[in-house]
């Protein structure tokens, strides 16, 4: 049986370009620190990487400390620093908030786009914290612009590795380092550079932000858009979440209320699709929405969403195929419904 990945927004696949580039790092000898040539080839390597995230994310202006992940960076700035942000924030910001707006917009986090509903968010300059791990290669997106001092990236959501991640700031914001020794990374993050991590994130943000520029998510939504129409057009009770705000062009979360949405996550996988409850970070567990119980739905709604996030290698047949084989599973849990 041949499997379907859509659950993008949990991890992107590796991208062809981050690949390579990783290969050819993990043939470089030298540690970065080094001053000799192998040393100094490696060096090479990490800045590379770091102008060619820069570049894709529209930071010129701006520091790139590389991390092991979003998480590592969030908790870089946030951990005792008195920040708050929405309940609806990804769970590795709210696990140093307390879920509730600030009056200090230097003292607040949001994220630029939600990961579970796909909704994109008008944030004002001055924020101390952006999230915008999701937005990153799906939607424009310029650091320089946003007027953030602070931004968090994930290369394995637009097609880097996993275990590569970056915190932006502000020249001349002072970030304390929470990992103390050699003083890398300009002395914010200590700890010799995972040189092949962060050589595939440069290449992914380079390619993701051509995939970008040549109108590749464009498609995306369309294909997303002609999904939605089709289980809609079968299913009039459906809730798409965000429907009518602006979202990320790849994600479509929805519900059929009273139909768990562990169920429906692993009757699909058993059908040959991949597909989630929500974040990456809590999905395993299969809980209620804490995001939609945020936006005031009840727990039942809460704990039957599912989500569908797809991408450029995505076709629209094989959103067809989802949505024939979803929807024999949903006549089902109707028939079962009647049946009780």
């Amino acid at each position: 049986m041949k499997r379907i990945y859509l659950d993008w927004n949990a991890t992107a696949p590796l991208r062809p370009e981050a690949r390579d580039a990783m290969l050819v790092a993990m043939d470089c000898l030298g540690n970065p620190s080094s001053v000799h040539a192998e040393g100094r080839a490696a060096k090479a390597i990490v800045e590379r990487a770091r102008t060619q995230i820069a570049d894709a994310i529209g930071a010129g202006s701006a520091d790139i400390v590389f991390t092991g992940s979003a998480t590592e960076a969030a908790a870089l700035v946030l951990d005792g620093n008195g920040f708050d942000s929405p309940a609806c924030e990804h769970s590795c910001v709210l696990a140093y908030t307390e879920g509730k707006n600030s009056a200090e917009l230097e003292k607040t986090a949001w994220q630029q786009a939600n990961g579970e509903t796909g909704v994109i968010h008008d944030l004002p300059e001055g924020l101390g914290l952006v999230d915008a791990v999701q937005a990153i290669g799906k939607i424009p997106y310029a650091f320089d612009w946003s007027g953030a001092v602070r931004a968090l990236v994930s290369g394995h959501k637009f097609g880097g590795p996993k275990g590569a991640g970056a915190l932006v700031v502000q020249k001349g914001t002072e970030v304390l380092a929470a990992i103390k020794g050699g003083g890398q990374e300009m002395g914010r993050r200590s700890g010799t550079e995972n040189i092949i991590g962060i050589a595939g994130m440069g290449a992914a943000a380079e390619a993701a932000a051509k995939d970008l520029a040549d109108g590749v998510w464009q498609i995306v939504e369309q294909n997303r858009n002609v999904f939605e129409e089709r289980l809609l057009n079968e299913v009039p009770e459906l809730i798409i979440f965000g429907k009518d705000a602006a979202r990320l062009p790849n994600t479509s979360y929805f519900a059929v209320k009273g139909w768990k949405a562990e169920t429906q996550v692993m009757q699909m996988d058993l059908a040959g699709f991949a597909v989630s409850a929500g974040s990456a970070c809590s999905s395993g567990k299969v809980k209620a929405s804490r995001v939609l119980k945020a936006m005031g739905y009840d727990e039942i709604t809460a704990g039957s969403a599912i989500r569908v996030s797809i991408g450029p290698g995505t076709t629209a047949e094989e959103l067809e195929s989802f949505a024939a084989a979803w929807l024999k599973e949903y006549k089902r849990f109707k028939a079962r419904q009647k049946g009780n």
